[in-house]
């Protein structure tokens, strides 16, 4: 059995993805109503899956009849792996590990889902810290290839090995990381993110940008992607890590104006761009002149970016991001990053990677 907890988009799912692997899954919910909506999620997983004839529909009864969702983390009991999918707070965070801690049975392999917070402290809400461990899935959970594994400070081995038995089961692509702010992935983006924050103070627009990424190769745009992932997600890691930033470091504050305005992307139809009721992205002339005001504010000469300045720029902050990540250990290998970025953000796989455009520059 599989636990999750949470049954909202990610969790639901990270369970849907679970029961197509054969496991049967405990949902864990606050209320009877937050039970019913996770039910509902994963209902509408798998009716997807059934659309598109990868399961039948005695399958899809079947898979349906393998998940049960309770507000009891007793429920949990007999769970050989608990993964929490819960809002990005620290405090909720050590609130649902102390209770798993309590929940389930002493050799249980407790993972939270995590994109950015710090796992190893996360795992001293638990009396075994030795069992928690990193699964960081990627959106839509049961859909996307991509898993980061992350291991923490005292994690042993058989809670690694049990994780990559679990992605292994699942099908997904595994890549174990240390434990630092966004691991590999993220933090990857949010190096390139802020050079490219850079730009639209310097002249670009966030139009510019995401056409030289996707004539690059990428399947969208760096803003593009912020507006479906929500841009409220990186608003509040920006919120938790502002006491530590440094003064002297220039800030772009333009997504927390956006955030400020109720501007979180594709769900409520604004943020880097707008939408209309079909979901289609246009530029808008808002954002564009919050962009160009802020340069003047900062007393900023605006000027031009060719669309190949545009990618070298980014590619040379992914580049030096990643030979960071390499010297701390947080990944193993250049190809271990080249491997999280083309399945986890979209990196034209016909390019190979950022570490290895570096290589064969």
């Amino acid at each position: 059995e599989i636990g999750v907890i949470g049954g909202g988009i990610m969790g639901a799912g990270i369970a849907t993805a679970a029961l197509l692997a054969g496991y049967a899954v405990v949902m864990i919910e606050r209320d009877d109503d937050a039970c019913e909506r996770g039910i509902a999620n994963v209902r509408h997983h798998l009716g997807g899956s059934l659309k598109r004839g990868i399961i039948t529909q005695s399958r899809h009864d079947q898979l349906l009849g393998d998940l049960v969702s309770s507000k009891d983390y007793a429920a949990l009991a007999n769970c050989d792996l608990v993964i929490e999918a819960v809002f990005e707070d620290m405090g909720v965070k050590h609130d649902v590990f102390a209770k798993l801690s309590a929940h389930c049975k002493p050799d249980a392999v407790l993972a939270s889902n995590t994109s950015y917070l710090d796992i190893d402290a996360i795992a001293t809400a638990c009396t075994h810290p030795e069992r928690v461990i990193g699964l960081h899935f990627f959106s839509p959970a049961h859909v996307m290839k991509l898993l980061e594994v992350v291991r923490t400070r005292l994690a042993n081995p058989a809670t690694l090995a049990t994780a990559l038995a679990f992605a292994k089961r699942l099908g997904k692509i595994a890549v174990p990381c240390g434990v630092c702010d966004g691991f590999i992935g993220n933090r990857i983006m949010s190096a390139y993110r802020k050079h490219c924050e850079y730009m639209l103070e310097d002249g670009s627009l966030p139009s510019d940008i995401d056409r030289a990424m996707t004539n690059f190769g990428f399947p969208m745009g760096l803003f593009a992607m912020q507006d479906m992932t929500g841009l409220e997600i990186s608003w509040a890691t920006r919120k938790r890590l502002a006491p530590t930033r440094d003064p002297n470091e220039r800030y772009v504050a333009l997504g927390d104006y956006l955030c400020e305005m109720g501007r979180f992307g594709r769900k409520n139809g604004l943020g880097w761009y707008r939408y209309d009721e079909h979901g289609k992205a246009f530029p808008d002339p808002v954002v564009d002149e919050l962009v160009i005001a802020e340069s003047a504010k900062k007393g900023i000469k605006r000027r031009p970016f060719s669309d190949a300045e545009i990618i070298e720029t980014i590619l040379s902050a992914m580049q030096a991001e990643g030979e960071k990540i390499l010297t701390e250990g947080i990944a193993h290998s250049p190809d271990a990053i080249d491997v999280v970025m083309v399945n986890g953000y979209g990196f034209p796989r016909h390019k190979g990677g950022p570490m290895h455009l570096k290589k064969t520059a």
